[in-house]
């Protein structure tokens, strides 16, 4: 399990330096000049070229990416090219509420997604037909537009949470949940068809293995069968989706943080893109990478737990 471990953490070296330089290498082929912004369209070429070549931005793309790298690996992300200010003192706490909100959008589709599935593969009829359709909607309606519709009912009809703004959990912790509860809703109400419908799968294949009807020949409850031992067994394929869901909905997080104004990743990462501020883009990206690699190992971690094969490896 240690040597698996290492690997894994081996092969985010690779990842990272991926990752960062291909972020890199798009945004500088992007149309757009962080001068232009910062000057506004009242500047001259001449000023233009002034403070293109001040930022370092007239350096070839590589001279550029290197020096980013070498100020990365000692712990320095740069600073906003359009605010001055330090990249990881700008992203630090927004790290919490991208967290926040995908880690409770991924509960969310687990509790709902395991439960509807578990319903559907052992009673079927109208369960299975339920999850067939929400199946159907969950794939077809993006989850920002699932968010303006929940905006619509829930807080601009009903009244009955905010519609946009995040409230820290220190400051009133009724008001942070009310403030969350609806992103994760958009955010998670999609995904939890695909982790439905992988339950159902996966619980089905497990209830017609051969030691699930030796179980019931020696008498064990249908419950303590189902819960302790066919579930157990549905869990490793279970995982996997859970592990991909958790990275999908990172991509997710960049919609729906901008549609209820979160300040988290996903919005920094919205206008510093639009900005062209690439010291900013270039540190979101470095931590939703982190992000993945910490997904993984936790992955692996839970593997270990579950088959005892993978602790050997």
């Amino acid at each position: 399990m240690t040597r698996l471990i290492v690997k894994r953490l081996l092969w985010s070296v690779p990842l990272l330096l991926i990752a960062s330089a291909l972020s890199f290498v798009l945004l500088s082929l992007a149309s757009g000049n962080p001068a232009a912004v910062i000057l506004g369209p009242t500047a001259s070429a001449a000023q233009l070229r002034q403070l293109t070549a001040q930022l370092g931005l007239n350096a070839p793309v590589w001279v550029q990416y290197w020096h980013w790298l070498d100020a990365a690996l000692h712990g320095n992300l740069g600073t906003s090219l359009i605010d001055g200010q330090p990249v990881t003192t700008m992203l630090a706490p927004r790290v919490t509420i991208s967290l926040t909100l995908v880690l409770g959008a991924t509960l969310l589709a687990s509790v709902l997604g395991v439960t509807l599935g578990v319903l559907a593969a052992i009673r079927g009829g109208p369960s299975g037909r339920v999850l067939e359709v929400t199946s159907v909607f969950g794939f077809a309606i993006p989850d920002f537009v699932l968010g303006l519709v929940l905006i619509e009912a829930l807080a601009v009809a009903a009244r009955v949470f905010p519609a946009s703004g995040f409230v820290s959990f220190f400051q009133s912790p009724d008001a942070w949940l009310k403030s969350l509860v609806l992103p994760w809703t958009a955010l998670g109400l999609g995904v939890m068809t695909i982790v439905a419908v992988q339950t159902r799968d996966a619980m089905r294949e497990a209830l017609r293995s051969p030691f699930i009807r030796v179980l019931e020949a020696n008498g064990i409850s249908r419950r303590s069968v189902l819960f302790k031992h066919a579930l157990r067994s549905a869990a490793i394929p279970l995982v996997t989706v859970v592990g991909i869901v958790v990275v999908a909905l990172l991509g997710g997080s960049v919609l729906i943080e901008s549609v209820f104004a979160l300040p988290g990743l996903g919005s920094a990462l919205a206008t510093a893109a639009t900005q062209h501020d690439i010291p900013v883009v270039q540190g979101v990206v470095l931590y939703f990478t982190l992000i993945v690699v910490a997904v993984n190992l936790l992955l692996d971690v839970v593997y270990g737990q579950l088959n005892p094969r993978v602790r050997a490896a």
